[in-house]
C-alpha cells in the first residue's frame, strides 16, 4: 500500500521526498550496527543455518556447515603460505562452488578480493593483475597457461587451479617465484593449517572490483566491508516481506560481476537461502532444467537474458508458482519484455539501478510493484540528487547527472587519487555518469549515459579499448567505436574505421580484434569511412556516429 504522493512543488533538495512513496512499513534508514563485516555475516549465517543447504551446482550440494569448514580451510591455507591481512587474492572463476568458498575464505582472514572475468584475454588479465597485485590467484586449470605466461609478476606467488586435469603441487622453475597447486590441496584441512583469528574492521577493504566507469581504462573500485554490508541491509529492507517461505534462488549472472556477487551471493547467504549456481547462463537448456528442478523464488538478470529465456524451448511450460521476485538491472528493461515476462511467470519484473561504485545498489522498485519503466526509488539511507555540469542541484523533473550519497558508496579508486577526486562533487556526492530525472512521486528515470560507454548484455564496453585493438591492424588510420542496436534491446559494438589505400575486410578485422578483446567487446559490424566526424579541436564525435546508426533508413 502506497502513501500519499507528494506534489511537485513539495520537493526540496535533501528532503527525501521519495519516502512518501515507500510501501508502508519500509524503514527510511538502515541500522548499520546489525551487520558490520562480511566475515561476521558469513560466520553468523553458517552457524545460524548450519545443516541447511547453502549452495548447489549441478549434482553437488554444500550445506552452510560445509561452506564454513571449506572456507575456513582455504583461509587457513592462505595464512599458512604467508598471505597477510590486506593482501589481495584474485578469483577468476565462473559460477562454481569454489568461488564462494574462496571468497569467504579470503574475506575471513582480512584479505582483499579481486574478481576477474575468466573471458578476458591474456593482455587484459595481465594489466589487471599488474594493477591489483594479488599474491594468489584462483582460476580454472584450463586458464593456467595464460596466467603462467606472466605469472612471474612482482607479487603473484601462487596459482591455485580448479577443474579437470589438475596437476600436483609443483615448485616454480629456477629463477621464478610463482608456484602452482591444485584446489584440493588449498582446502585440505590439517592441524598445521588451522585458521588463526583475524580481526576484520568495517572500514577494511573487502573488494577491488574493476570497472571502467565512463573511461576507457579499467579502474579498481575500492569497496569496504561497511559499503557491502550497508547494501545488504538496504536490500533486505526491500525484500523482507518475501524473505520467508520458499528460500531458493538461482544465480544466472556471473559472480565475478558486482550485480550477482552482492545481490545474489552476499545477500542470500546473509538470509540463509539456498543458491543454485549456473556456470553458463547462455546454455538455456541447462537453465530451464534447473528451473524445472527447484522451486525458485528469486532470480535476477538483465533484459537480454529475460528476452532469451522467453524465447527458449520449454520456458513457457515451467511452473512459476513459487517465483516471488524477478530483479532486473545492468541495462534498461524493455516494456514488451517486462509485459511478456509477467504474462508467462505471473511475477512482475522489479527494475533496479546502481553501479559498481555503489556496491552496487542505489535505487530500486519494490517487489510486487507493477512495471513502470523507472529504476525505482532511492534505497533506505540513500540520497539521490540530479545535478548540472557544475554540481548544482536541478529542479524536479529536469534531466541531469544522477548523483548518489550513502553508506554503500565506494572509498575511491585503487591507486588513482585523481580519478577518485573527480568522481565526487563536494558533499560526498558520487557522480555516476548517468543522466536522468525524478518524477513527482520520487521515482528515478534514466534517460541516457553521459559518456559513450557501450552496454552489451549488461557488461560495459569502453570505446577506447576497442579502438586501441583496431588501431593495431595494418591499414587502419583512425577508428571509433560506438553502440548499435542488434535487433533487440541489447547494444552491440560497431566500429567505424578510416583506412589507408584499399578497403579493409570486415571479417578479418573483427578476427584481429578477437585476439586481444573479450568476446562481448569484439565489434559486431565494421563500417569503412573516408573520414570521421570531428569537433573543432579534432576530437572524434562518437555521438554523431551513434546517431547515424540509430537513424531509420530512408523509404
Amino acid at each position: 500500500m502506497m502513501n500519499d504522493r507528494p506534489s511537485a512543488n513539495a520537493q526540496t533538495r535533501g528532503s527525501k521526498f521519495w519516502l512518501k512513496s515507500y510501501p508502508r512499513g519500509t524503514p527510511s534508514e538502515i541500522d548499520a550496527s546489525q551487520l558490520s563485516t562480511l566475515k561476521e555475516m558469513c560466520e553468523l549465517a553458517c552457524t545460524r543455518y548450519a545443516d541447511s543447504p547453502a549452495l548447489i551446482q549441478g549434482e553437488q550440494t554444500l550445506s552452510f556447515t560445509q561452506l564454513e569448514m571449506l572456507s575456513r580451510s582455504f583461509g587457513a591455507w592462505l595464512q599458512s603460505v604467508g598471505a597477510r591481512k590486506g593482501d589481495r587474492v584474485a578469483l577468476m572463476l565462473p559460477n562454481i562452488l569454489e568461488f564462494p568458498i574462496a571468497i569467504f575464505g579470503a574475506l575471513r582472514v582480512g584479505m582483499t578480493v579481486v574478481c576477474l572475468n575468466p573471458m578476458y584475454t591474456s593482455m587484459e588479465i595481465q594489466h589487471l593483475i599488474n594493477d591489483g597485485q594479488p599474491v594468489v590467484i584462483v582460476t580454472l586449470n584450463a586458464l593456467r597457461p595464460m596466467i603462467e605466461a606472466f605469472g612471474n609478476c612482482a607479487t603473484l606467488r601462487y596459482i591455485v587451479t580448479v577443474g579437470g586435469g589438475e596437476v600436483s603441487a609443483s615448485e616454480p622453475p629456477s629463477g621464478e617465484r610463482c608456484r602452482c597447486l591444485p584446489w584440493t590441496q588449498a582446502v585440505r584441512a590439517s592441524p598445521e593449517t588451522s585458521l588463526k583469528s583475524e580481526r576484520v574492521e568495517p572500514d577494511d577493504l573487502a573488494l577491488i572490483q574493476y570497472t571502467g566507469g565512463t573511461t576507457g581504462s579499467p579502474k579498481g573500485v575500492m569497496l569496504t566491508h561497511r559499503n557491502l554490508c550497508a547494501n545488504i541491509l538496504q536490500s533486505v529492507a526491500l525484500i523482507r516481506p518475501y524473505a520467508d517461505g520458499q528460500r531458493i534462488l538461482i544465480t544466472l549472472l556471473p559472480l565475478y560481476h558486482i550485480f550477482a556477487l552482492a545481490g545474489s551471493l552476499f545477500l542470500f547467504v546473509h538470509l540463509g537461502w539456498c543458491n543454485v549456481l549456473i556456470p553458463d547462463a547462455r546454455n538455456f537448456s541447462v537453465v530451464i532444467a534447473e528451473l524445472a528442478r527447484y522451486p525458485i523464488a528469486y532470480l535476477s538478470g538483465v533484459n537480454t537474458l529475460f528476452r532469451g529465456l522467453l524465447h527458449a524451448l520449454g520456458f513457457n511450460a515451467l511452473d512459476f508458482s513459487h517465483l516471488k521476485i524477478t530483479l532486473s538491472g545492468g541495462m534498461a528493461t524493455e516494456p514488451q519484455v517486462a509485459n511478456r515476462w509477467y504474462e508467462v511467470t505471473g511475477c512482475p519484473i522489479t527494475q533496479a539501478w546502481g553501479l559498481t561504485e555503489a556496491s552496487p545498489g542505489a535505487t530500486s522498485n519494490f517487489p510486487g510493484m507493477e512495471f513502470n519503466g523507472s529504476v525505482g526509488l532511492p534505497l533506505p539511507s540513500t540520497e539521490i540528487a540530479i545535478k548540472d555540469e557544475v554540481g548544482g542541484s536541478l529542479p524536479l523533473g529536469e534531466v541531469g547527472e544522477i548523483c548518489v550519497r550513502g553508506p554503500q558508496v565506494m572509498r575511491g579508486y585503487w591507486q588513482r587519487p585523481m580519478d577518485t577526486s573527480q568522481a565526487f562533487w563536494p558533499g560526498a556526492w558520487l557522480r555516476t555518469g548517468d543522466a536522468g530525472h525524478f518524477d513527482d512521486q520520487g521515482f528515478v528515470h534514466l534517460t541516457e549515459r553521459l559518456k559513450d560507454v557501450i552496454v552489451v548484455s549488461g557488461f560495459k564496453v569502453y570505446p577506447l579499448e576497442v579502438e586501441a585493438a583496431a588501431a593495431t591492424y595494418p591499414g587502419v588510420l583512425e577508428a571509433a567505436a560506438t553502440a548499435q542496436r542488434d535487433g533487440s534491446s541489447s547494444e552491440s559494438v560497431a566500429l567505424f574505421v578510416v583506412c589507408a589505400g584499399e578497403s579493409i575486410d570486415e571479417a578479418t578485422l573483427i578476427q584481429h580484434c578477437r585476439q586481444t578483446l573479450a568476446p562481448y567487446k569484439v565489434p559486431k559490424r565494421v563500417y569503412v569511412r573516408t573520414a570521421l566526424p570531428k569537433s573543432s579541436v579534432g576530437k572524434v564525435l562518437r555521438k554523431a556516429l551513434r546517431e547515424e546508426l540509430m537513424r531509420p533508413p530512408l523509404e
